[in-house]
Formats: C-alpha cells, structure tokens, sequence
C-alpha cells in the first residue's frame, strides 16, 4: 500500500469515528466549592446519564453540559467514586445518541485510538495516535491505583478529562483521565470491572469496597517457595491496622501473602482487584507464608468507610 493510500485509510477511520462519536460528547462548565472548571462527558444512556472523570466534578454537585449541535443541559452528579477517578452525571433534558461501549480488553499495543473531548474549552476537539501501552497503574486517592489503563500518544490536555477515548469502530474503551507528561495520556478503561462501577453509581450512587486494613508491597519468595508455587513474588505486610480485619484474623507483620480464596497474589493490584462488594462480610483464606512455613488465617473484610 502506497503511504497516500495508507494515509487516506488513516484518515478515513479517524474521520468515521469522530462523526459517529462527537455527537455524544459534551463540554462541560462546573461551578462548585473549588471555584469553576471543565472538562468533557459522554452520554451513557438515552435517558440522560453521563459519564466523566471524578475529578472533573469534584466538589461540585451541578454542572452544565454542552453538545455538538449547541444544546445546552443542566447536570447533577449522581455518583463519583474518586478511587477509580469516575463519575456519572444526570442531564435534566434531551441528549444525543449514547457511545457505544466496547471493551478495552480487546486492546492491543499499536492499535489506532482516538481521543475525544474539550481541550482548553475547544468544544469538539479530536486528536488520534496509538495505544502505547496497556496494563499501566494510575495512582488516585487512599494510595488505591486503578489497573489496566491505557497509555496513548493521542495528544489530551486540560479539559480532555472524562472525554471519550475511542477505538477505530467508534467503541469508547477508555475515559481520558490524566496527561503524566509530554506525549503520554492515560485512559481509565471500559471493562467489565468499571463497568460495575458505572452501574453501581448508576443505581445507588456510590461503589461499596471490602477491606482488610493491611498494607503490603511486593516482595520476592524465597526459591525453593517460588520453584513449588511456579510465581516469584508475593505480598509482604508491612502494616496492619489495629481491630481491622486483619488485625482480628491474626495477620503479622512480615507475613507474605501468596494466596486469598486459592487466588495468587503477586502485587498489591492483585489483592486490591479482590476487595470488591460481594467480599463484604465473607470468611475468606488468606495463606501466607510465615517462619519458614504456608499458614492459613481466616479474616472477614468489612466494609470499606469513606
């Protein structure tokens, strides 16, 4: 393929995408505690849920949504979970067609992506590039990191945030939520995990997480552990909070975490991936190792407070 032709198909996905998408992507005015801001949105459902970066409406409660085709909404934000830095948004009037949800999942390293969204306050703004990475961690409130986000070189500034991150068939598979520095933007992904948390904003307003008070890092497993459990690392504690559900089952400091339920844990996103709400209040086995020895301890996750 000549590089015309190959520029030309380049061009024609972009430009299929970005009609199929814009129209449901809004520019939005927040005006809350910490003064006023903006950012961008995405219709989720026709009747009038949105979707955008927690911290684009953090400390607020309204906002303004602006579309494509100049109409204008009022928005109240129904749910935000700052831990996976996503929010959702209820529009009082008529909105466009919601994006279609793909799945990031599917992602692969140099695939195309188009980013859309509302830089610097240009409404309707799109830039395209390529997935760069995958399997990143963005650090958010409580130390807690959301897993799996999408690097790309697609150009986002200021104002990108809780826009559409898009694959070449127009299926939004990241909300734009970061730019860590030149030529490096983050998308929290859409997968089956944030889209438990989109409903759980949806249907109550907020997302319950199970918690054991503990605190451990990454650490290496002795050889002859590591040769019998086929893994190199497991998760040392390094803290436990006392009367957590930790400090009740008997978890010390020092022990190495290899397992919860028969699940390994590797690193600290293993275990956080595993406190979810249908863990709240479960017996669970937690196998560490401890004095040369594999001990089981059973703990019961609370309720995450917040």
């Amino acid at each position: 393929m000549a590089d015309s032709e190959a520029m030309d198909a380049y061009s024609a996905a972009v430009v299929r995408v970005a009609r199929q998408v814009l129209p449901s992507v809004a520019s939005l005015r927040v005006r809350g505690s910490r003064g006023e801001g903006a950012g961008s949105a995405s219709v989720l459902t026709a009747d009038g849920f949105l979707l955008t970066s927690a911290h684009v409406v953090e400390g607020a409660d309204r906002a303004t949504a602006e579309f494509a085709d100049g109409t204008q909404t009022p928005v109240e934000v129904t749910g935000r979970d700052p831990l996976s830095d996503l929010a959702v948004l209820r529009a009082s009037g008529p909105v466009p067609d919601p994006v279609v949800l793909g799945d990031a999942a599917g992602l692969q390293v140099g695939q195309l992506v188009v980013a859309l969204g509302n830089p610097l306050g240009l409404a309707g703004s799109v830039t395209a590039g390529i997935v760069s990475g995958l399997g990143r961690s963005l650090p958010t409130q409580r130390g807690r990191v959301v897993d799996e986000v999408i690097q790309t070189d697609a150009a986002l500034n200021p104002g990108n945030s809780g826009g559409v991150l898009a694959d070449s068939a127009g299926r939004m598979v990241g909300v734009n939520t970061a730019v860590a520095g030149v030529g490096l933007g983050l998308a929290v992904p859409i997968n089956s995990s944030t889209q438990r948390i989109i409903a759980s904003l949806m249907n109550t307003g907020r997302v319950r997480r199970a918690w054991l008070g503990v605190a451990a890092g990454q650490a290496p497993l002795p050889p002859p552990l590591a040769a019998r459990l086929g893994r190199a690392s497991g998760l040392r504690v390094a803290q436990i909070v006392p009367g957590s559900p930790a400090a009740v089952a008997a978890l010390k400091v020092g022990d190495v975490v290899v397992a919860v339920a028969g699940e390994p844990m590797g690193s600290a996103t293993s275990l956080q991936r595993w406190m979810v709400e249908e863990a709240i209040g479960r017996p669970v086995e937690i196998t560490v190792w401890r004095n040369g020895a594999l001990v089981d301890v059973i703990a019961v996750p609370s309720e995450l407070s917040e």
